[in-house]
This record gives C-alpha cells, structure tokens and sequence, in this order.
C-alpha cells in the first residue's frame, strides 16, 4: 500500500540546471574535454596544461605573495551553514532581480582583461554564455575585443571601465559606451597603479605581449593553443590589439599600452562619470564602508565588494570579510562581491553576509579556453546546480530566505 501512495503523487519539479545536465550526459552531447569535469575548480587542470605557461601564469596568479588570492579562498572555510529540516523544498528557484532585470541565477561572470589570450574569442564566447543562460557578464576594458562587439554578442553585457584622472578621455569613452547600447557601466577603482604581478615576470608574461625567443619556446610548447587559438585568430582575424583603453596597440609590440594617469582618478571624476553616465553605475574595487557611504552619496547605483582577484593589493582584505560592513552602508544601492567563489555554498555564504549577488572570473575563462561556449555553459549549469541542490539541503526554496541566521560564524564577521 505504501508503494501505492507514493506513485500516486506527482513528482516533485527537477530544477532546471540539473534538469538539462542529466540530459545533456544521457543523450552524449557533452564533449570529451568535459565529461570529468564536475565542479568549477576541475576547469583549472585542464586548463593548465592547455595554455602556454606565460598565459596560465597571468590569468592563475594574483600580485606579490598572493596572500590575498589565498584569503579570498580561505575565508569561506570561517562559515558554517545551519540547515533547517523537513520543509517542503519542490518549489525552490535560484532566479533572483538586480536593478529590476531578472536573471536565471544569482552570479555572472566577472570582468577579465586579456580573455582572448586564453580562449579563441573569449570575450564574445562570454558573452554568448552569459545572454543564454540569462546572467550578466561584465566585459574588461582590457579586452582584446571591440566593446560593441561583445555587446552585439550578448544582450547581458556590463562594461568595466579603467578611466585615467583626465576629462576627455573619460567622456569619450562613455559616449562610446553608450552608442553601443550597454546599460550598465562598472568602474573599477582599485587600480591607481600597476600591481607588482611578480609572477608575470616569472612566468614569462607581460601586456603587451613583449616578443621574443622565451615566449615563441612556451607557445610552441602547446601546440593547441598555438593552432586552435593563437593562429587561428591570425588567420582568420588578424592580430588582436587592445580596443577599448587608451590608444589601440596590438598584443605582440615594442610600445608601451598608455592608458594614462590612473593615479588622479577621484571622487570629482566619478561625480562627472555619473553627470555623463544615463544608465546604471557600479564601482567595483569598492572594501571599505565608508567608500561605500561615498559612494551612494555620489548618486552610485551599485558597488561590487571585491580586492581585484587578489591581483592589486597584496594583503587586502578578503572581499566575503568586507562585505557585512559595505552592505550596511549601502543603503538603496545594490551590493554585489566577487572573489574566490568556487561552489554553490560559496554563493549562498555571500548572500547570507549581505551580497545580492555575486561574480566569478577564473573558473569560467578556464572553461572557454578548454571547451568555448560549451564549456562556459557547462560551468553554469554545474554552479547553477549546486545552489538549487544547497538551497534543498539548508531548507529554502528563494535566495531572499538566505539570512544571517542560516550561517554560523566560527571567526566574526563585522557588521
């Protein structure tokens, strides 16, 4: 009889991200190169051993120590989850709204300069990933790309602006920005100076690109990459330059790039970014709170917690410690973080804290470099299942219900 019952209930809803992985395994269309990928961080083997040390070196490594590319990580392990049981989870949906748009998920991808170094088009495969699975993606003004390109490619584009302290640069570049149809503007204010990226050095690696006898050895070396990115790009668009920042260089040169003075960019800059700025405004560097309450004093529409990756200032602070404090701040603003999220729980652990969503950078470029658009969609629908099977397994069926109260700090994080 109790076999009886239970046939005669209907099945609970499958989430749509475990949904279309189940059957994209049993109908054999996932590639090869994916089908032992099973987490984020599985993207990273691969990838290594595809990409030419100085190219792996760049986009791996952060600045000096990497004391902070190691925090970022590290810190998650300083929260604990407190589930609840026995509630009805069926109906549970990882779909949430920033700035009045609703996206598929509570992460998009993270601004990264140089993608198309790694992956052949990485800037436009993002893109396309990005608009199909209906989340953002914050196109780099160190793109090799040209940012009305990228926006053509995908309707959920963001672009990430490197200004220089200077008036006309600033206002040509947004009314660039702006013909090209981007709604939403993030400028990144962690950056007055290059870091000391010591690994770049090491590895082998500079931007631009410096030729020589050293970094032909190391392309020959992957031949794949060779073949499959670099010469095909060459062949069949030429070579890449730097398109968006400054005065347009190609990857492999002698010249320096020039992006101008970073270091007098201020606050009287970012109040004529938002005179001339119609769309959303996001600052992305952003630590300390009372930034923050400067910020939305300035009229900004959203900041995105986040020390560059770990790539700027070794030592700063782990973007998910910084983040209860900027969220009290923040007021009407939207609060977003990046910064070492790998799983479904990392995610969940920066709504908890005050986040309303999150981005991550490295995994996905991992992704598009071994496998292109199917390898970014891949890592979506991977991430995307771990927060629908979390948000089961803690006893809550939408990201609203992810509270303070459903973490347990084992280090306090101040509010």
């Amino acid at each position: 009889m109790p076999d009886t019952v239970e046939a005669s209930r209907p099945a609970a809803p499958v989430p749509d991200a475990q949904r279309s992985g189940r059957e994209e395994r049993r109908g054999g269309a996932l590639p090869r190169a994916l089908a032992r990928i099973l987490a984020l961080d599985d993207f990273e083997a691969p990838a290594r051993s595809y990409l030419p040390r100085p190219m792996f070196g760049y986009v791996s490594g952060g600045a000096e120590t990497n004391a902070s590319l190691r925090a970022n990580r590290a810190v998650y392990d300083e929260i604990e989850l407190l589930p609840r049981v026995l509630v009805d989870v069926s109906g549970r949906s990882a779909k949430t709204t920033l700035f009045g748009r609703g996206y598929d998920a509570p992460f998009g991808f993270a601004p990264m300069g140089g993608s198309s170094m790694a992956a052949y088009q990485g800037d436009i495969v993002l893109a396309r990933a990005a608009a199909a699975a209906n989340i953002p993606m914050i196109m780099s003004g160190a793109s090799l790309a040209r940012l009305e390109d990228v926006r053509a490619a995908g309707g959920t584009t963001w672009f990430q602006a490197y200004l220089p302290g200077e008036t006309e640069p600033i206002t040509r570049l947004l009314e660039r920005v702006a013909r090209a149809g981007f709604d939403t503007l993030a400028l990144t204010v962690d950056v007055p100076v290059a870091a000391n990226r010591e690994n770049n050095v090491r590895a082998g690696f500079s931007r631009p690109l410096r030729p020589s006898l050293r970094l032909a050895c190391e392309c020959s070396l992957r031949p794949r990459w060779m073949i499959g990115m670099f010469l095909r790009t060459l062949l069949l668009h030429g070579m890449p330059h730097f398109e968006n920042m400054g005065a347009r260089i190609p990857l492999i040169t002698h010249r320096d790039r020039g992006d101008g003075p970073r270091d007098r960019l201020s606050w009287t800059h970012l109040e004529l970014v938002r005179k001339l700025w119609k769309g959303r405004l996001v600052l992305k560097g952003v630590l300390d709170p009372a930034d923050a309450r400067v910020a939305r004093e300035c009229g900004v529409d959203g900041v995105i917690v986040s020390n560059h990756g770990g790539r700027q200032l070794d030592g700063a602070a782990a973007p998910l410690r910084a983040l209860p404090a900027v969220a009290a701040q923040a007021g009407g603003m939207a609060v977003m973080m990046d910064g070492g999220i790998r799983r479904g729980t990392d995610v969940l652990k920066a709504l908890a804290l005050g986040a309303q969503f999150v981005f991550v950078g490295r995994p996905f470029l991992y992704a598009a470099a071994i496998a292109g658009e199917a390898g970014v969609r891949h890592g979506v629908r991977l991430l995307r299942g771990e927060i629908e099977r979390d948000m089961a397994l803690l006893g809550i069926t939408t990201l609203s219900q992810m509270t303070r109260e459903r973490i347990v700090e084992t280090r306090r994080f101040p509010a």
